[in-house]
C-alpha cells in the first residue's frame, strides 16, 4: 500500500523521507527530533486555506514556487544555512566546515550579497556559536603541544626527547612536524557529522601523514619501514591490531625490521647496526612483523636476513651475516702499516691502467705482479708467527675452506712436498670484497680509490656487445644443463644485462660471475676461484647454489697478449678472500716431475685445477664451439695456463712470482710490515732466556 502522510526532510542531504522512516533513505542519517516536515507532494491541498492543523503541528501548505517551510524558530534556522562554495551543500550555521566536503567556510565580504545559493531567499546572519569555535581551536592547540613519532605514530609530549614506545629520537625539524600536525588537526573537526557520510566516501582522506624527518636527525632510518597502518586499511579492527603490534615493539625489534628493509634496499649500515647491537642473525620474520612491513613481494613468514640476502643477491651482506671475524686479535695487513707506500702503489696501478684501441676497447694492466707472503716469516719464533698469522689471515675463512669442506690444501702432496699451501688473507667487508681480493692477490692492497671498479665499469660499457654475447650464450647453456627449460625474450635479457652493468658502477654493490670474467681481461691473466658450492645457514641447511667456483679465462684477448700465471681467490658464503702462497727457495727444481728451467729466485705455486673428488673445475663463459667434454676443456686449460700433472696425478696450474720481477714498491711495503714483527723477537727471546735462568736456579 502506498504510504501517504507528512514527510520529514533530512538535515544532511535534504532528502524528503516518509514519516514512518526513522533513518534517511539516502544517507542513512538518524531522524532528528525536530525534523523538517513537509506535506506529501502528490496529495491534493486546498490553495485558499492559509494554515492546516494536522497532528498538532502547524504547517504552511506548499505551493509550486517555494520550498517547504515551517513556522517559528525552525523556519528561521533553516533559512540561515550557509551554502558551501565547493559542493553547494547547505550547512547549519554552527558548522565552520562543510559537512560533506570539509571545505572551510568562507567569510562574506561587506559588498557580497548574502543570498543563499539554491535556496532562493535571503539568509539571516546568525553569529557563530563561540563555544563551537573555541572547541575547534582548542583541538588545534592540543595537537601543537605533541609530536608524532614517524615509526609507531605515538603522540609524545613536547618535553619528551625520545619516543616513549620505540625510543626514536625527536627530530630537529619540529616546526615542520607541528605544521603537519596542525594541518591534520584542522581536518578533524565535527567528527560526529563526518562519521555519518564516511561510509559513502573514499577512505583516502583519513590517511595519517607521517611528519617529515631527515635521516641525519635520527640514529636509525626507521622511516623506510612502510607499515601496513600507513597504507590506509579500511578495517578499523585491522588498524587497531596494527597499533597493538607497534606498541609491543621494542628497540631490538625495530632494528631487525630496519635490517630487513636494508637488505631489500641495499643499505649495509642497517644490517651492521643490527648485528653490532647483538641481534640474532637466525631470527625469523613472524606473521605480525610481515603484516607490519606490508610488502608481500619481499617478505614472508619464516624468512631470516640470510634468506633475504640470498633472494636479493646481497653478497656483501652475506659476508657480514655468515662470516664471523676473529676478534681475539686486531687485524694488521701490510697495507695498513705503510699508508705512504700504499698511496704510491695506488697511483702506480692507476698509471699502469690503459685501454686497448680497436673494436674490443677493454682496459688492461701493463704490469704482472703477484703477492706472496715472505719466506722470512719462518725465521720468526713460533709465538711471533702465531701472532702474525692471526693478524694477517682470516682464520674463519681458512677453517671453512680447509676443514668444513675440503676446497683448498686438500692434497698432502701439494701442501707439503711442493710447498703450495694457500693462505686466506683477511679482507674487509665493505661490499667491495671481490675487487679488494683481486688487488690483494696481485699488489697486496685494497681498491680504496675504486680504480679497479672504474676500469670494470668502463670496460663493461665500452665492450658491452662482446661481453653480452658471451654472457647470454653461457646463461642459456647453463639453464638448460640444469634442466631449467625456459627461454627469455630479448627485452628480459636486456633488463638483466642492464642490472649487471648497474652493479659495476655502484661502490659497495655485490658483484657476480660476469664481473670476475671481465676482471680476468683487465688483469690479462686467469682467475681461479675456490669456493663453497652451497649457501648454508647456521643449522647446516642448504639455501642455494653459489656458482662461483671455477676458472675464468680472458677468452676475448689473444693468447699472446695474456699471461699464463693465474691468481687464486676464495669464496665463502658471500665473501671473497685472496688466496696467496708463501715464498719458497725453489731448490730441487720442484716442478712436479716437469723441468721448469727457473732460477732460485722464482717461487712456483701449484694450484689444482680439479676439486678434492678429482673432477675438473668448470670453465666459465665458454662459447658453443668451446664447450665439449672434459678432454676438450682440459686442452683449453693447457692453452691458457702453464699446466702439469703431479706424481700423484693431480692436474695443476703453475703460478710463478719473482722478487726481482715483482714491483719494488710492493717488496718495500712487505719488508716494512715484516720489520714490526722482527722487533718482537728480542723481547720474546729475552723472556725465554729469563725463564731458563729461573729453571737453573731452582
Amino acid at each position: 500500500m502506498t504510504e501517504h502522510g507528512i514527510k520529514w526532510a533530512c538535515e544532511y542531504c535534504t532528502f524528503e523521507n516518509w514519516p514512518s522512516a526513522i533513518k534517511c533513505t539516502m544517507c542513512r542519517a538518524q531522524r532528528p527530533s525536530g525534523a523538517i516536515i513537509t506535506e506529501e507532494p502528490f496529495k491534493s491541498s486546498t490553495p485558499d486555506v492559509g494554515t492546516i492543523e494536522r497532528g498538532g503541528s502547524p504547517l504552511i501548505c506548499p505551493d509550486s514556487s517555494a520550498r517547504p517551510r515551517v513556522k517559528s524558530s525552525y523556519s528561521m534556522e533553516n533559512g540561515s544555512k550557509w551554502s558551501c562554495h565547493m559542493c553547494t551543500y547547505l550547512n547549519w550555521p554552527r558548522a565552520i566546515r562543510c559537512t560533506q566536503c570539509l571545505s572551510q567556510r568562507r567569510t562574506r565580504s561587506p559588498t557580497e550579497s548574502p543570498q543563499s545559493s539554491g535556496s532562493g531567499m535571503r539568509s539571516i546572519p546568525i553569529p557563530i556559536d563561540p563555544c563551537e569555535e573555541y572547541n575547534d581551536r582548542n583541538k588545534l592547540n592540543i595537537k601543537g603541544q605533541h609530536w608524532t613519532c614517524s615509526v609507531c605514530t605515538y603522540e609524545n609530549c613536547a618535553k619528551e626527547k625520545k619516543c616513549v614506545v620505540c625510543d626514536l629520537p625527536v627530530p630537529n625539524n619540529m616546526d615542520a612536524i607541528e605544521l603537519a600536525d596542525t594541518d591534520e588537526a584542522s581536518s578533524i573537526i565535527n567528527e560526529q557529522d563526518r562519521a555519518r557520510w564516511r561510509g559513502g566516501c573514499s577512505s583516502s582522506n583519513s590517511h595519517r601523514r607521517s611528519p617529515p624527518t631527515s635521516k641525519r636527525d635520527s640514529e636509525l632510518d626507521f622511516q623506510r619501514i612502510e607499515l601496513a597502518g600507513a597504507m590506509g586499511s579500511k578495517d578499523e579492527l585491522d588498524l587497531k591490531k596494527l597499533k597493538q603490534i607497534k606498541n609491543r615493539m621494542r628497540k631490538t625489534d625495530w632494528l631487525f625490521l630496519n635490517a630487513c628493509i636494508g637488505v631489500v634496499e641495499g643499505d649495509l649500515s642497517a644490517v651492521e647496526a643490527y648485528k653490532t647491537s647483538g641481534g640474532d642473525i637466525a631470527r625469523q620474520l613472524s606473521a605480525d612483523e610481515v603484516r607490519l612491513l606490508n610488502r608481500p613481494s619481499a617478505f614472508d613468514v619464516g624468512y631470516t636476513l640470510v634468506h633475504l640476502s640470498i633472494r636479493f643477491q646481497r653478497q656483501d651482506m652475506l659476508a657480514i651475516l655468515l662470516t664471523e671475524v676473529s676478534q681475539h686479535a686486531a687485524k694488521c695487513i701490510p697495507a695498513m702499516i705503510c699508508p705512504e707506500l700504499t698511496e704510491q702503489i695506488r697511483r702506480e696501478i692507476a698509471a699502469s691502467m690503459h685501454q686497448r684501441k680497436g673494436d674490443f676497447a677493454c682496459y688492461f694492466l701493463t704490469d704482472l705482479v703477484t703477492f706472496t707472503l715472505p719466506a722470512d716469516i719462518e725465521d720468526l719464533p713460533p709465538t711471533v708467527q702465531e701472532k702474525l698469522f692471526d693478524e694477517v689471515l682470516d682464520r674463519d675463512v681458512q677453517k671453512e675452506l680447509e676443514e668444513e669442506s675440503p676446497i683448498i690444501n686438500w692434497s698432502i702432496e701439494l701442501g707439503t712436498r711442493l710447498d703450495s699451501r694457500l693462505y686466506a688473507l683477511w679482507n674487509r667487508t665493505a661490499g667491495d670484497c671481490l675487487l679488494d681480493s683481486v688487488l690483494q692477490a696481485t699488489w697486496g692492497i685494497y681498491d680504496k680509490d675504486s680504480v679497479l671498479r672504474k676500469a670494470l665499469h668502463d670496460s663493461l660499457h665500452d665492450c658491452s656487445h662482446w661481453f653480452y654475447s658471451r654472457w647470454k650464450e653461457w646463461e642459456s647453456w647453463y639453464s638448460q644443463s640444469f634442466g631449467l627449460h625456459f627461454s627469455l625474450r630479448e627485452e628480459q635479457w636486456q633488463e638483466d644485462w642492464a642490472f649487471i652493468l648497474s652493479l659495476a658502477s655502484q661502490p659497495g654493490a655485490s658483484l657476480e660471475q660476469t664481473h670476475i670474467f671481465v676482471l680476468a681481461h683487465i688483469l690479462r691473466r686467469p682467475i681461479i676461484v675456490y669456493g663453497v658450492k652451497y649457501y648454508k645457514s647456521f643449522r647446516g641447511e642448504t639455501l642455494g647454489y653459489t656458482r662461483f667456483q671455477g676458472v675464468y679465462l680472458p677468452l676475448l684477448w689473444e693468447q699472446s697478449f695474456c699471461w699464463k700465471s693465474p691468481i687464486a681467490l676464495g669464496y665463502t658464503r658471500g665473501h671473497f678472500s685472496a688466496l696467496v702462497a708463501m715464498e719458497n727457495d725453489g731448490y730441487d727444481n720442484r716442478g712436479a716431475g716437469a723441468n721448469l728451467n727457473t732460477d732460485d729466485d722464482v717461487t712456483v705455486t701449484f694450484l689444482p685445477l680439479v676439486d678434492s673428488e678429482r673432477k675438473l673445475l668448470h670453465i666459465h663463459f665458454l662459447s658453443a664451439q668451446e664447450l665439449g667434454n672434459e678432454d676438450q676443456q682440459e686442452k683449453l686449460l693447457r692453452e691458457w695456463l702453464d699446466c702439469c700433472v703431479t706424481e700423484g696425478g693431480v692436474l695443476v696450474a703453475m703460478q710463478k712470482s719473482s722478487r726481482r720481477r715483482n714491483h719494488p714498491l710492493v717488496t718495500q711495503m712487505v719488508e716494512k710490515w715484516l720489520d714490526g714483527y722482527r722487533q718482537i723477537r728480542p723481547c720474546t727471546a729475552l723472556s725465554d732466556g729469563e725463564d731458563e735462568d729461573e729453571d737453573e736456579d731452582e
